[in-house]
C-alpha cells in the first residue's frame, strides 16, 4: 500500500483558500493515496490528523474514507474521561479516537455512511455499513444517530446504541442505572450497557465478559478483538457509484 503523510504547513501553501473537511476532498484535490493527512473539521485554525483509506489504484471509483477510530494492538489506553474524548487521542498512523467535537462538526456539514471494519486474531474479517450516520453536539451528549444498515457478517450490534447519548467515567449519559463506562471500561454510547464495546480494554481474544473490544452478534462478550474501525464517507460519493 502507498501511503502518504501531509501536514497543515503543506495545505496553507498549496490550497491558502480551501478547506479540506475529509478524506473525499483530499482525494478530489489529488491526494490520492492512503496515508495520514491533515483536516479541518472546526475550520482553518484547527488541524487535527486522520488516517485516509483512499481505495486501490484499480479501482478509483471506490470509496474514500476518513477514518474516526481504530484499534490494532492496543498501544493507545481508551479509558479516559469525557474532555479526552471530546478532543480526540491517539496517534493517527496506528490507533486513535478523532474527537467527539470532530466527529460532530463532521457530520453536520455533509452527509455520511458509516462503515465498521473488524477482524479476529484468526484472520477474519467482517463489516458493517450504515447509510446515514451523525452525532449530536455537546449540549445534546453527542447522541448518536444512524439507520440503513448493511451487513458485512458482523451482525446489528450497533443497533443498541441509536439514539443513545455519550458517557465516559466521568460523565455518566447512559440508561442504566450504573456506570457503563467504568463498569466496561471504555467510553461509548452505551445503553444498558452495551452490545458493542469498541473502546474497551484490548485483551487480545478470549477475555472477561464485556470489558473488551466486544462486537456481541459477531464474537459475543467474552472474545476481544484484534482490529476495529470506524469510518465515513459522504452519502452523495456513495450514491452517485452505487
Amino acid at each position: 500500500m502507498n501511503v502518504s503523510i501531509a501536514c497543515a504547513a503543506d495545505f496553507s501553501i498549496l490550497y491558502p483558500l480551501l478547506i479540506l473537511l475529509d478524506c473525499s476532498d483530499l482525494y478530489s484535490n489529488g491526494f490520492g493515496n492512503s496515508g495520514v493527512y491533515t483536516i479541518f473539521p472546526a475550520g482553518p485554525t484547527s488541524p487535527v490528523q486522520v488516517f485516509c483509506e483512499m481505495g486501490s489504484m484499480d479501482a478509483p471509483d471506490s470509496n474514500k474514507w476518513t477514518v474516526i477510530q481504530r484499534r490494532t494492538d492496543g498501544t493507545i489506553n481508551f479509558y479516559r474521561g469525557w474532555e479526552q474524548y471530546k478532543t480526540g487521542f491517539g496517534q493517527a498512523p496506528s490507533e486513535y479516537w478523532l474527537g467527539l467535537e470532530n466527529i460532530h462538526l463532521l457530520s453536520g456539514k455533509k452527509s455520511y455512511k458509516l462503515r465498521v471494519d473488524m477482524e479476529d486474531f484468526d484472520g477474519g474479517k467482517v463489516f458493517v455499513e450504515y447509510s446515514s450516520f451523525n452525532v449530536a453536539p455537546e449540549k445534546d451528549g453527542y447522541r448518536l444517530t444512524l439507520s440503513g444498515f448493511k451487513d458485512g457478517g458482523a451482525g446489528n450490534s450497533l443497533d443498541h446504541h441509536n439514539g443513545q447519548k455519550f458517557s465516559t467515567f466521568d460523565k455518566d449519559q447512559d440508561s442504566d442505572a450504573t456506570n457503563c463506562a467504568k463498569t466496561y471500561l471504555g467510553g461509548w454510547w452505551h445503553n444498558k450497557c452495551h452490545l458493542c464495546n469498541p473502546n474497551g480494554e484490548y485483551l487480545w481474544g478470549e477475555s472477561p465478559y464485556g470489558i473488551g473490544v466486544n462486537w456481541s452478534s459477531w464474537k459475543g462478550y467474552t472474545y476481544s478483538l484484534k482490529a476495529i474501525a470506524f469510518k465515513l464517507s459522504p452519502q452523495l460519493e456513495l450514491d452517485a457509484i452505487g
